[in-house]
């Protein structure tokens, strides 16, 4: 069996997750090379901590070479740019084509051939969706760890001046109707909230939150139905309650049009607009996907066959069309794979899903006001595993493993924090399945509510805590990695 050469774009939970399970299940049967324009990995979950100056950037980074290097993988760093899935004119075998985002080689480009590519070049963080939104305009985010210090910084300077007795007005949420994540920007208010408690300074703050999603408890997955404490609750009910408890003002179902400096523009499913004044704004923005120019090897376009207007990948999704009462389960992608060639995958975000979860809500203007799909951490740290097992299931026997990690079958834990500190800290904890709900097999909740439950607590907060320190090892490659779970 000749050594296969395996290329994973993208380094985050999904890229990340996949090339260690590849070389891991494959050892010195396959090259695994790795393109990530970043040096270093960030446990994203936790820049909420870091968001708020409970962590530093050093407690969610791990440099990649030296974990690569141990496990004998090879890395680059630099971004990819072009992909030619059927080789060229002199050599027949698939390539990519990246450029050096390392200081040393900055700019250079290197052509690398592949037997297996796997695309998980995660998201592009898309401020420019919003006049005025992210870092270089009037917000901050918490996307990447050198966002949410940014973010603990101003926070900090405005916590010193509300303990000189100044009032000041705190905006968090999303940045756009399109917006995904809600669950960062649920546990990034909460976190602010306990921020300024700790810090005697509440009383001087106005804390409001801003979200697209048409009812609190969305989260883009349409809305859970949970057993708590074995009635069925909406988490709806459940997040409305925080938000009353914790006295923070929300605005629903709303479209930020713009920001201006202290000022936010915004409309709502309503057709209303208005204003929003502000102090300071963390304001996550919508995503794309990172469109790699594909070229056949006659040299032709083919970017448009392989990438949605989005910019996504498109896998072995079912993309006909349809309305919200036609969705269902197996509209969504299984193996993740292109359709159009059978050696390249797409996990994590940048594969194209079908549609959203959530149902899509448009205000009078016929603009779009909707959470995106979620699937981001677990998720995506699944398919990566999956998709690993089933190239090298291929190599090892010619045939391609059928392992599925479809969001429509598989379940999800989430673990949102709303406060940290020994006594203080708490969070909500819930598990659902499947992800995308199937009202045909669940007709009145979408999902097996057996396993779908929800809890607030500080158990929660101190498994989310553990768990920080467990993927952290596992990402580092330590030994027994594989056994932590996805």
């Amino acid at each position: 069996m000749s050594v296969v050469d395996i290329i994973v774009l993208g380094a985050g939970v999904s890229g990340h997750t996949a090339a260690m399970y590849a070389k891991r299940y494959l050892g010195q049967d396959a090259n695994v090379i790795v393109i990530s324009p970043e040096e270093q990995y960030n446990w994203i979950p936790s820049n909420i901590w870091v968001g708020v100056g409970q962590m530093n950037a050093e407690d969610v980074l791990i440099p990649l070479a030296p974990v690569y290097e141990k496990h004998d993988v090879t890395f680059y760093q630099g971004r990819a740019q072009e992909l030619y899935p059927e080789g060229r004119t002199l050599n027949s075998k698939p390539s990519i084509v990246y450029e050096s985002t390392e200081i040393s080689t900055l700019g250079e480009k290197r052509e690398i051939h592949y037997d297996f590519l796997i695309n998980a070049t995660g998201p592009k963080l898309n401020f420019g969706a919003t006049p005025g939104l992210g870092p270089g305009g009037f917000s901050v985010s918490v996307c990447k760890a050198s966002h949410a210090t940014e973010a603990a910084l101003q926070l900090a300077s405005l916590i010193k001046e509300m303990k000189q007795g100044i009032k000041k007005t705190l905006l968090v949420g999303m940045g756009h109707g399109t917006c995904t994540c809600e669950g960062a920007a649920f546990e990034y208010v909460f976190n602010v909230d306990t921020e300024l408690r700790r810090q005697g300074v509440r009383e001087n703050a106005e804390l409001i939150y801003i979200t697209n999603e048409a009812e609190l408890g969305d989260f883009g997955v349409d809305g859970i139905q949970l057993d708590v404490g074995g009635f069925i609750t909406p988490s709806k009910m459940m997040a409305d309650s925080l938000f009353f408890e914790k006295q923070i003002k929300v605005f629903l179902g709303a479209h930020p049009e713009r920001l201006e400096k202290n000022k936010l523009f915004y409309t709502d499913l309503s057709g209303k607009r208005g204003e929003i004044d502000f102090d300071f704004a963390m304001l996550l923005p919508p995503f794309k996907g990172n469109r790699l120019k594909t070229l056949n090897q006659l040299g032709e376009d083919i970017t448009e066959k392989l990438f949605t207007p989005a910019d996504f990948m498109r896998v072995d999704a079912d993309y006909s069309p349809k309305i919200y009462a036609d969705w269902r389960p197996e509209d969504w992608p299984r193996h993740y794979q292109s359709p159009y060639y059978k050696n390249v995958f797409a996990i994590g975000i940048a594969f194209a899903p079908p549609h959203q979860i959530s149902k899509p809500q448009k205000n009078p203007e016929g603009i779009l006001i909707t959470p995106a799909p979620p699937r981001t951490g677990m998720p995506s740290a699944m398919m990566g595993r999956v998709v690993a097992e089933n190239i090298a299931y291929q190599v090892k026997t010619g045939k391609m493993g059928r392992k599925t990690a479809s969001m429509s079958d598989m379940g999800a834990a989430c673990i949102a924090s709303i406060g940290t500190g020994y006594k203080k800290g708490a969070a909500v904890s819930i598990t659902m399945c499947p992800i995308v709900p199937d009202y045909l097999k669940y007709p009145e909740t979408g999902r097996n509510i057996n396993v779908t439950f929800g809890e607030v607590g500080r158990s929660g907060h101190w498994i989310k805590k553990m768990l920080h320190y467990l993927f952290i090892y596992k990402a580092k490659g330590y030994p027994f990695w594989w056994i932590i779970p996805e």
